[in-house]
């Protein structure tokens, strides 16, 4: 599985430049000008995995396929989104088919690029956006709750339980948090994201600074850092413009380029990290001669699942999985040295994955 990360934020906050840079596309229009972006716009990116092109090379393998990560850039949201103002319907319906929500911060003053409210807040940024969903959030669950009044007077066991998480996730809202701030249960976790409320999304905010801070961030970002983990959220810190020029240089020139800026590496990386690590996401490897590929699967997924990720028939014909942790795959130069050094496992139905597992699954077809 990949996810779908949607890229949110007020008009003019570097959220499509970002996106055009993390994309190589200018599918995005980026201008000076609020709702620039009218429809959202999705780009597929590759998630970038040294370990799997040394798995490549160790095996000898013809074809890399990495996982790969889809963005949605959403147009901007203002204030009264949620009562359609600005193109506010369109935009909190886009919202509901992501899995996370990426709130790009404008954390950079620039006289040239105005800002919708007048000023540089990103605090003020996020709780404006944060309000509209909780809005839209509560006024969707009063509708909901009218609509189960028949299923609940007939003792719909579905409807009663439905209620029950529209109510809890009603109370939090009422209490001014957001509906991710309900603890849910394990056993209820399934029907709760049936609901797909905005605000139970996880937030990653995304601190867009300017070129010679991105090494370092500055007091705006730090605020959103303090922001970030008061609430459990996740928080990066990117300069939109630098992530746009490397965009457009090859490897050996944007490593130069990030290295000239004080950087390790691009802001794509940390930003696929801090979403992987939002999510609970980890990544396994199948490889071979003809191909060696990175799948992406929960943390806490089971063998049989994981294999479900490359066909149902895997899943449903399951016998075992056999297993090299990456670091032996490594330090036995392929599958056979791992084989001859007793680190290859034979792993069943209950083995749950672990991340940079080398899987071979055998099954009933």
């Amino acid at each position: 599985m990949g996810f779908r990360m949607g890229i949110v934020g007020l008009p003019n906050v570097g959220k499509s430049t970002l996106f055009n840079a993390l994309t190589r596309t200018a599918a995005a229009q980026a201008a000076n000008f609020p709702f620039c972006t009218i429809e959202p716009n999705v780009g597929e990116v590759a998630v970038p995995d040294p370990r799997l092109d040394r798995l490549a090379g160790i095996a000898g393998s013809k074809q890399i396929i990495p996982t790969r990560i889809t963005f949605v850039d959403i147009a901007g949201l203002v204030k009264g989104a949620s009562k359609g103002e600005g193109l506010g319907n369109q935009f909190l319906a886009n919202i509901r088919e992501v899995d996370a929500i990426a709130h790009v911060l404008r954390c950079f003053e620039d006289g040239d690029v105005t800002h919708v409210e007048g000023r540089v807040d990103p605090i003020a940024d996020a709780e404006v956006i944060e309000t509209e969903l909780m809005i839209a959030d509560m006024e969707s669950i009063e509708r909901r709750l009218t609509g189960l009044t028949r299923k609940l007077k007939g003792g719909d066991k579905e409807a009663v339980a439905q209620e029950r998480l529209l109510k809890l996730a009603l109370a939090a809202l009422e209490d001014g948090k957001p509906a991710r701030s309900v603890e849910i249960t394990d056993e209820d976790r399934k029907a709760w994201n049936m609901l797909q409320l905005l605000t139970s999304k996880p937030v990653l905010y995304v601190c867009n600074v300017a070129e010679d801070e991105a090494a370092t961030g500055n007091d705006w970002s730090a605020r959103v850092a303090e922001m970030a983990a008061s609430q459990g959220a996740g928080h990066v810190v990117i300069s939109a413009r630098i992530e746009e020029e490397i965009s457009q240089l090859d490897a050996d020139e944007a490593q130069m380029f990030l290295s000239e800026m004080g950087l390790d590496e691009a802001g794509l990386d940390r930003l696929i990290r801090a979403g992987y690590d939002l999510l609970g996401l980890q990544t396994y490897f199948t490889v071979g001669p003809k191909e060696a590929r990175a799948w992406t699967i929960r943390k806490g997924t089971l063998a049989p699942q994981a294999a479900g990720e490359i066909h149902g028939d895997f899943e449903k014909g399951f016998i075992r999985a056999e297993t090299i942790a990456y670091d032996d795959y490594i330090a036995g130069n392929g599958e056979v040295g791992a084989r001859e050094a007793g680190k290859l496992r034979v792993e069943g139905k209950t083995y749950e994955v672990k991340d940079g597992d080398v899987l071979h699954f055998l099954f009933n077809a």
